[in-house]
């Protein structure tokens, strides 16, 4: 496999940006996928230029001298190359998946390409430096052996394991290892399992070579990753589908990011991601406090059994105390017996047989011996039954603290309930309301298509209509080119006609001004139009003062408004408002 080293940009502002993207980017770009046995490898296409730009002199030395490093490690362990793509490669999915799960709404199925493509990469890390196994028809590498550590270390994946090798239709090992993966993600215990069985590298030697991305600190890496996975919730069907014979091959596509993409979130969008990351961390948090709370039953119920069985070990010993004691008095009475039956027998027969005597002394001593040794275990057994109270008040004690402890931890998990009832409520108010928006969008979406068809049909109504007055301008401006010269010949004529008009009318005025007489108004009568000018009327032809000729009407013989009498000025105001235009 070639050297993975990335293309040669202009270096970020900081030194930060420059090691973050050296660890976490793949360039794809100038890399062809090939298969290497039973690997994927990536294989350079062309030389890339190592060589950053100048300026700023002390970013560009230490980008080369990363670059440099990087370069040397994946030359002389071509291994830490496959670890380090597997690696990123599974960040890439994981992040992949929990933002597309996130847009999706976290309820996945098996036809999820994201998920269908973290099924592979995680297949791809289990079986890097996998040993292999010689069988009859040849050497096979299969990650079913690790998996199934995980019953042995943690009791909760027997479930699993049993679930597994009950499936029908999975004859290889490698399809009871996909199913296996894929029951452990929809119980979200996924990373615990995998951090369980890294976290014992004594056992995963037998199956791992010892640069394996499980035997490095990659596979604790991955394991921490998979957290991420509780938020998602997966419901795979496993049934009729055909794990034994699918083909886990690393989609390169779906993780080269466009650059002009940009996602947009809206506000309802982030309010319900919100109250699902809660109930996810509710949900998670209760199955904590359950699993705490059996724990403590079973030491609850372990602590009962104790006692019982102290108790009854109790009432043994005072039991046998009691027949200690009886038995003490007894032996008592038979050894003052003895010893006042032997004086009077010494005080009888002082000539007795030795041998009587000897053997009543020796029966004497045996009686004082076994005194002794029932008194040293009548001690014995007060002292038991002393430890054995003092051992009940401590479970006694330890027993109620447990059970106030068991009390709290209920109220807590009855409270967690309802604040996860209450979170499924605005769980279910948020995707009634999501919904109704959903709705909203669409008939907006309809009515913005109608709106589109109206606005199309406006345009070409508009585009013929433009046709049209454009015809129109052309048919005008043709008119007016013809008849041009004559309208304006015309036009000049009319002038001069109403200039000479014009003209007459002033000359007909000063005629008649000079010819007449002063005299008093006939329409007035006032003495003081003896001496104001007079005018024709123009409608009547009377001559009166100004002050009778003050108002103006167009008449028909003008065009200009004319000065006329105020009776003609009533009459004509009548025939005006009485004609119809």
């Amino acid at each position: 496999m070639s050297d993975l080293t990335p293309q040669s940009e202009a270096p970020t502002p900081t030194t930060d940006k420059i090691t973050q993207a050296a660890r976490e980017t793949i360039y794809l770009c100038n890399f062809r996928v090939s298969v290497d046995g039973e690997w994927l490898c990536l294989r350079e296409l062309n030389d890339i230029s190592l060589t950053p730009d100048p300026e700023p002199a002390h970013e560009g030395r230490r980008w080369e001298n990363l670059i440099i490093f990087y370069h040397n490690v994946l030359i002389h362990d071509p291994i830490a190359i496959e670890r380090l793509n597997l690696m990123n490669m599974a960040k890439l999915s994981i992040k992949g998946l929990i933002e597309s799960a996130l847009n999706l709404g976290r309820t996945l199925d098996s036809d999820y390409a994201p998920l269908q493509q973290f099924f592979v990469v995680m297949e791809h890390c289990l079986k890097h430096g996998l040993k292999s196994k010689k069988t009859f028809l040849g050497q096979n590498k299969s990650f079913w052996g690790p998996l199934e550590l995980v019953e042995k270390l943690t009791p909760e994946a027997g479930e699993i394991t049993a679930s597994v090798k009950d499936l029908p239709g999975l004859k290889t090992p490698l399809g009871r290892g996909r199913a296996w993966l894929r029951l452990a993600l929809m119980q979200k215990k996924l990373s615990d399992y995998m951090k369980t069985i890294i976290n014992r590298k004594d056992l995963l030697s037998e199956f791992y070579e010892p640069n394996a991305l499980m035997m490095e600190e990659e596979g604790a890496v991955i394991a921490g990753l998979l957290v991420g996975l509780n938020v998602i919730d997966a419901n795979l069907c496993m049934k009729g589908e055909d794990l034994d014979s699918q083909v886990g091959v690393i989609d390169f596509s779906m993780y080269l990011k466009d650059g002009a993409h940009s996602s947009k979130s809206t506000e309802g969008d982030g309010q319900i991601t919100a109250i699902l990351d809660q109930k996810n961390y509710v949900e998670e948090l209760n199955r904590h406090l359950s699993a705490s709370v059996n724990n403590l039953q079973a030491k609850v119920d372990a602590l009962e059994k104790s006692n019982s069985k102290l108790t009854e070990e109790l009432a043994v010993a005072n039991n046998r105390i009691i027949t200690l004691q009886e038995e003490l008095e007894r032996v008592k009475e038979e050894s003052s017996y003895l010893v006042e039956s032997s004086r009077k027998a010494s005080r009888a027969d002082g000539t007795a047989n030795g041998q009587v005597l000897g053997e009543t002394r020796k029966q004497l001593k045996e009686e004082t011996q076994l005194r002794l040794d029932v008194e040293k275990e009548l001690e014995v057994q007060i002292g038991m039954k002393q430890e054995m109270e003092l051992s009940m008040k401590m479970l006694e004690k330890d027993i109620c603290e447990k059970h106030d402890a068991l009390v709290e931890l209920r109220q807590q998990l009855d409270e967690m309930r309802t604040l996860n009832h209450e979170l499924s409520v605005k769980s279910q108010s948020s995707e009634a309301s999501a919904k109704q928006k959903s709705d909203i969008i669409s008939r907006l979406e309809e009515k913005t298509n109608q709106m589109g068809s109206i606005i199309k049909q406006l345009e070409s109504r508009c585009k013929r209509a433009e046709r049209e007055r454009d015809l129109a301008d052309e048919a005008n401006r043709l008119f007016k080119q013809e008849f041009g010269d004559k309208i304006e010949s015309l036009q000049d004529e009319v002038e001069q006609l109403r200039r000479q008009r014009y003209r007459d009318l002033l000359t007909v005025d000063q005629s008649l001004c000079k010819d007449v007489v002063p005299s008093i108004c006939p329409m007035c009568e006032n003495q003081d139009s003896l001496t104001t000018p007079k005018r024709q009327c123009k409608n009547c032809s009377g001559v009166f003062c100004e002050n009778c000729m003050a108002n103006e009407l167009p008449l028909p013989s003008s065009i200009n408004p004319e000065h006329v009498c105020d009776v003609c000025y009533s009459q004509l105001m009548q025939q005006y408002a009485s004609s119809p235009s």
